[in-house]
Order: structure tokens, then sequence, then C-alpha cells
């Protein structure tokens, strides 16, 4: 390890979860899992991860026993005895290897998956929308909403149950939870509905309250949020400080110890019109105001390149050492990973070693498989 990027590889610690260093590898869909289970090939994905010196791996989307609560037809399911079975394979052949691990715990609302592949029941949201003005599938009711939120917290149990170390709620990226959050998207006129982010939070702060009870009061729970949508990458729920606040503390007094804050890139300042070009980024912004554990995440390990074919104007790369920069002056606690870790398992022991010239870029090809 060399001193320069030692302080990524500080020991990190919340409640009942230990990590060995301050990397995480991002939720990233797979739809690798045949009928919802995971099988020996999910097993020994995320087992090279952690041979590999990730800190903490955290699952691809998992979803949540409800109707339509996947939006490609092999994404796994967190329920059931049979994929219950294949997460306890997974968590075991994670620990032998010296890793931790969450499940990411998801319900994709009305989104479409990119296969056009439709589920077997109506999609749900909370108005009966995909986007703003773009209606899809049906209104959730009261008794829709409190089945979902006690779904939320029977994954949470199981997870603990079976032995991960902590678990995620996807609060982002315009899947069922976000699609509360949105205004574009949640017109409703009862108690889940509103005009201020706060109102909208309910249900929100309803599936941390109860996942907190499922699993006790010292097993860390990380919320997801973002920003963007995929719906629309320039969709804001917060607009200054004090709105995100509004936001995000109810949340975290709900249970919720560990905000992962999701931005296309993670250097980029949220309220630049206050702190500037080199303000703080969403996860920093979340820590301050929350004082909340967070993680931060966005096309880290990236190239330019890369970038420039997915992002448009604001294409440019930040290196290590940007990241380094932000780390050591603890805007955030935890950096996450995404698609480096998809074409190279040992990127963070690459880091370690110093050896960033052998760091193998992202390659779309190794989305075909699990390797």
């Amino acid at each position: 390890m060399t001193s320069q990027n030692e302080t990524l590889f500080r020991p990190f610690r919340i409640g009942t979860l230990e990590l060995k260093n301050r990397i995480v590898m991002a939720p990233m869909t797979r739809n690798a899992a045949p009928d919802g289970i995971p099988g020996p090939a999910n097993a020994a994905y995320y087992r090279k991860r952690a041979e590999g010196q990730v800190g903490l791996i955290l699952s691809e989307g998992t979803v949540v026993e409800r109707p339509a609560s996947r939006n490609e037809p092999h994404v796994p399911f967190f329920f059931g005895e049979a994929a219950l079975a294949g997460w306890k394979s997974v968590i075991d052949a994670v620990h032998a290897a010296g890793g931790r691990m969450g499940p990411q715990i998801w319900h994709t609302g009305s989104t479409r998956g990119g296969s056009g592949w439709e589920p077997d029941a109506p999609v749900e949201s909370p108005s009966g929308l995909l986007a703003p003005g773009k209606p899809r599938g049906r209104v959730m009711s009261e008794e829709d909403i409190a089945d979902t939120v006690a779904a939320f917290a029977r994954a949470a149990a199981d997870a603990r149950r079976l032995g991960f170390d902590t678990v995620e709620i996807h609060g982002a990226h315009g899947y069922l939870i976000d699609q509360f959050f949105w205004s574009g998207t949640n017109q409703r006129s009862d108690a889940y509905g509103g005009a201020t982010i706060a109102e909208r939070s309910r249900f929100a702060a309803e599936i941390v309250a109860a996942v907190r009870a499922a699993v006790g009061p010292d097993f860390p729970v990380i919320l997801r949020v973002s920003q963007w949508k995929q719906q629309d990458y320039g969709a804001r729920l917060a607009t200054s400080p004090d709105e995100m606040a509004s936001w995000l503390v109810p949340l975290v007094e709900a249970g919720a110890n560990v905000l992962h804050c999701s931005q296309r890139r993670f250097w980029e300042p949220e309220f630049p019109e206050i702190d500037g070009e080199e303000g703080l980024n969403l996860a920093g912004w979340a820590k301050k105001l929350t004082g909340a554990a967070t993680i931060s995440v966005g096309s880290v390990g990236l190239s330019g390149e890369f970038l420039a074919a997915f992002g448009g104007e604001n294409s440019r790369s930040v290196g290590i050492e940007g990241l380094i920069r932000r780390m050591e002056r603890d805007e955030f606690d935890l950096i996450a990973v995404g698609r480096a870790l998809i074409s190279d398992a040992d990127w963070v022991k690459k880091v370690r070693e110093g050896a960033q010239e052998q760091l193998q870029g992202f390659n779309p090809a190794s989305l075909a498989e699990l390797v």
C-alpha cells in the first residue's frame, strides 16, 4: 500500500459492521438469476470480489415479495425458500473469502427494463405513472403500501437471519420508493403525497422504520438515494440544503444510519452556488446535514473516453488522486465502485498495491456474463 492511497484503506466500523477498507462494491443489476434464484455462478461472482479485497459488497437489486416487483425476468428474489437458500450460499462464500456483504432490497415500481420483458401482474406506483405525464400500471392503495412496507421488513429480517452483515434499501434512480419522493410521479392527495419532499417521504420513512424494527438497533441499515432518475437525469428532489435536510433527516431519524448517495459523477458539487466548483458532493452534503455516515458513488474508475460516450458535455474523469483528496477531508466515509469492478475483480487489490497501470478499463462485453 502506498502512502498516497492509505486513506482508502483505513478500517471503518458502524454498529455490528467492521470493514477493512473504505471501498464498497456498488449494486449493479446483472439479471443473471434464472427463476429469481441465485446459484453457484452468482456465489462465485461475489466471492471473487471478496477475494479481490472489496471492503463491503452490496448485491445487485434483489426484489421484495410483491407482484411485479421486478422489471427483468432474471432479477433475483429475496423471498421464498429456494431464493433465500441461494442467498445463504452467496453470503457463506463471501464470508469464507473474508468479505462483508449486504443485499440491496428493491421494488422497481412502474419502471421498464431494457429487454422489453413484462411481468405477469400489473405494475404499481404512487400514482400510476412511469414519469411525469406518462401513465403506466396502477395506483397503489393504502393496503398495497402497508403490504409493501411489511415485505421490505421481512426481507431485511431474512438478511440478518441468513448471516448478511448489513442491508441496503434502494430508494433511488426512479424506482418505487423514489417514485414516492418525486413530485413528477407522486400526485397523491392522501398522507403519502404532498407538495413538499418531506411529505412525500412518508412511505420511505415507514419502510426504514419497519426495517429497523426487524433487524434490531445495532444492525446497519443503508438507504440509497439520488437526485437523478433513469427517467430524467436532470431531476432534483432538493434544490437547497434546507430542502435536502427536510428530505433526509427524517429518514435517518427513522433508522437509516448510512446514506448511499448516488450521483452520476462523484466529483461534481451538489450546490456549487454555495461552496463553489470544488464544493461538497451529494454524499458530503448528506453527511453534513444529517450526521449519518455516507457512501459516495458515481463513475469511479471510469475513463474520460467512456464518460464521453454516455455523458455529453461534462465528460472529464477524475483519477484516484481526486477521490483521495475528498476522502482525506472526510467529506464522506465510504466510496462505492460500480462498473470498474465488473470487468476487474482485483480492482481494489491493484489500487492498494499502487498498481494503477494494471487496472482494466470497463468493458461493456463483461455485462454478458458473470465473471
